[in-house]
């Protein structure tokens, strides 16, 4: 399995996906702020990928926080993770991971310090290994709604590579093939950041799965010609009532799929889930450079002086979701009361809830 993030000897590896497919090349990160700027220059990327991150970031936060009291530790502690929540604000994996660490500090808040230390590292290993379970989980509630033969829609990248491993999205590819069915993957290119193009693409031929890479404005051409099966995208926050913000280019992704018939399915952990987010209209969405952009690999592509607007994320109603794809089971509207059920039990139980 593909090694997105993992620790090592004190040091936080992780697979710089700005290199990818040229080289794979890992970067280390030995303190807090590394890792906070790994995020944001987006060396990792992924709404899981950075929870993780964010977690392992935090227990390095503390490996180095060498106050000598206990309450000069918890407010350092404190301020390194405002540091690495405010790294990128879109995906609420991130600060979910961030609140999880603090919450096991708090814990373990009477205990020696070292003990604290040991606790948080143990936390951040804990969650990277049940994302993984997870990713798993919902590949396989994925693979039943998959026909044999399909050919899926994806966007961005939500496979291992955004996540701790196996994927969201690309989790149900990978188990549906892993149950024997026949199925190939239409990648967007993704622009500007092509996690399409460089990152969907280079997973899936590294596990042997069928993928034609195709622009962004090809899709509704392909959905014309009878030739999509079915959309399948990760997200980065879903709010209580099932609208979904994910790499922009998915809502119009989703109204294509509305007007062809086509199931357009969203795959996330329930980390992923903002309940204290009514609608989508809340969602913090993040604006990334002009240059990303104005430039592709250095070279300008546009005028100069050219003004751009570059907004990473967009927000598909919930209207246009057919499920949610979560490790509990596959919600369907009303998505407020399947999330909530979810939560609540752990397990699929009532609400628009399926096994």
């Amino acid at each position: 399995m593909l090694r997105t993030i993992y620790w090592e000897d004190g040091r936080v590896m992780m697979l710089d996906q700005r290199k990818l497919p040229w080289s794979e090349t890992y970067v280390e990160c030995r303190n807090y702020r590394q890792v906070a700027d790994a995020i944001r220059r987006m060396v990792i990327r992924g709404a899981p990928a950075i929870g993780i991150a964010a977690a392992m970031g935090v227990a390095l936060g503390a490996a180095g926080n060498r106050a000598r009291t206990r309450k000069a530790f918890f407010r350092r502690l404190d301020g390194m993770c405002a540091v690495l929540e405010s790294s990128r604000p879109t995906a609420v994996n991130l600060s979910w991971a961030v609140a999880r660490m603090k919450a096991t500090a708090q814990r373990h808040a009477d205990e020696p310090l070292d003990r604290i230390r040991r606790a948080l590292l143990d936390e951040a290993l804990l969650i990277l290994k049940e994302d993984v379970e997870a990713n798993r989980r919902i590949g396989k509630h994925g693979a039943s709604l998959v026909p044999d033969g399909a050919a899926i829609l994806t966007h961005c990248n939500a496979g291992a590579l955004a996540t701790g491993g196996y994927g969201t999205a690309l989790g149900v590819v990978r188990a549906a093939v892993e149950a024997g069915k026949r199925v190939s993957v239409f990648a967007d290119e993704t622009r500007p950041f092509l996690q399409g193009a460089r990152l969907t693409a280079w997973e899936l031929l590294h596990d042997g799965i069928p993928v034609t890479v195709i622009t962004d404005g090809m899709a509704g051409a392909l959905m014309s010609r009878n030739t999509v099966d079915a959309v399948v995208v990760g997200a980065d926050r879903i709010a209580a009532n099932g609208d979904t913000a994910n790499k922009v280019g998915t809502y119009p992704l989703a109204v294509l799929a509305a007007r062809h018939r086509i199931p357009f399915y969203v795959a996330a952990p329930l980390s992923t889930v903002d309940l204290s987010l009514p609608s989508g209209e809340g969602i913090p969405i993040e604006e990334r450079p002009a240059a990303e952009v104005t430039e592709v690999f250095g070279k300008r592509v546009t005028p100069a002086g050219t003004p751009v607007r570059n907004i990473a994320f967009d927000v598909t109603p919930h209207e246009l979701i057919t499920a949610v794809i979560t490790e509990c089971g596959v919600a369907r509207a009303p998505f407020r009361n399947a999330f909530a059920a979810m939560m609540r039990e752990g397990s699929p139980a009532r609400g628009g809830i399926e096994a």
